[in-house]
């Protein structure tokens, strides 16, 4: 099993807060530090000091820690042209020494898309795909050869295909709770498939659809890494957890709603073996208040030595 730390920047966080947070997370053993990819402030609150770019802070993250991985979940397809976002995370891959993780959907935020004015298609899944396929086709055209592409959405001619990750497979992480062409997509391009705040008598059979979208094409469904993300609100006591979800303007029986990861060590250990006995390999603790690292060193010392690895 793999833990890693998952932010929202957007929510209200500077590129010092999301510092402070990685550091936090590299000291305290976590796997991976990750942050969604969104430039707008969901639900009430002003989201001050305002928005950072994930690719921006991720590649001054990688030239600030050492050791953790760093990347998106995930970043939008509707947000950047495919290669240029090849470029882009290739580059941090090569800041970072080999640590990034790219994590790629379809985009889902409209009102994000008409308050900057970025197209928001009314069908998003073929962009996507060619996004895909362009991004990984790109990484992959052997050195010396160029990459061309012919679709619906995107057309490249003779694209130099540079600059290569420093990963010879960069991992790629697609995610979603649709039964039929998620799935298919992980299976074709992803090194990871992430589902997102489902109850547990969901997440397992969508884990089981994905793995059956492997044996369709004749994947290993092992060569296809299954995690689950979920908000997360740890302390030694109740008071400890209600704190942190005012914090966010929950209350401790919202938080307590069967979804969450809450509570201490034993409690949150009970939770993580359930979900590695539906099949999970790694589990992202969303963190939404990114004025406290001091719950990343909680969860660290006092709940990370405990869990199954």
């Amino acid at each position: 099993m793999e833990y890693t730390i998952f932010t929202e920047p957007q929510q209200g966080a500077s590129y010092g807060d999301q510092l402070a947070f990685a550091l936090a997370a590299e000291r305290a053993g976590f796997d991976a530090f990750f942050r969604s990819d969104h430039y707008m402030r969901m639900g009430e609150g002003d989201g001050m000091p305002g928005p950072t770019d994930a690719w921006t802070a991720l590649a001054a993250l990688a030239r600030e820690t050492s050791r953790i991985r760093l990347g998106t979940l995930v970043s939008s397809a509707t947000h950047r042209h495919p290669a240029i976002l090849a470029i882009q995370v290739a580059q941090v891959d090569e800041m970072s020494g080999g640590r990034v993780e790219f994590g790629l959907g379809t985009g889902w935020f409209e009102a994000e898309h008409r308050a900057l004015g970025i197209p928001f298609p009314a069908k998003r899944f073929g962009p996507f795909e060619e996004q895909l396929q362009i991004v990984t086709g790109l990484w992959s055209t052997p050195i010396g050869e160029t990459f061309s592409f012919a679709g619906e959405h995107y057309r490249l001619q003779d694209a130099p295909a540079l600059p290569k990750p420093v990963q010879k497979r960069m991992p790629v992480i697609v995610g979603g709770g649709g039964a039929r062409r998620t799935p298919e997509l992980a299976a074709r391009y992803a090194t990871e498939f992430n589902i997102g705040f489902r109850p547990e008598d969901e997440i397992g059979p969508i884990l089981d659809g994905v793995r059956a979208a492997c044996e369709r094409i004749d994947r290993d469904p092992a060569t296809l890494k299954l995690s689950v993300a979920l908000t997360t609100y740890a302390g030694a006591s109740e008071a400890d957890v209600s704190r942190r979800a005012a914090a966010v303007g929950r209350s401790l029986d919202e938080v307590r709603n069967g979804v969450n990861i809450v509570g201490g060590p034993d409690e949150i250990t009970e939770k993580i073996e359930r979900l590695r006995a539906l099949g999970a390999d790694r589990v992202h603790f969303q963190l939404l208040d990114l004025q406290e690292p001091e719950h990343v060193t909680y969860l660290g010392e006092e709940v990370l030595p405990h869990l199954p690895r």
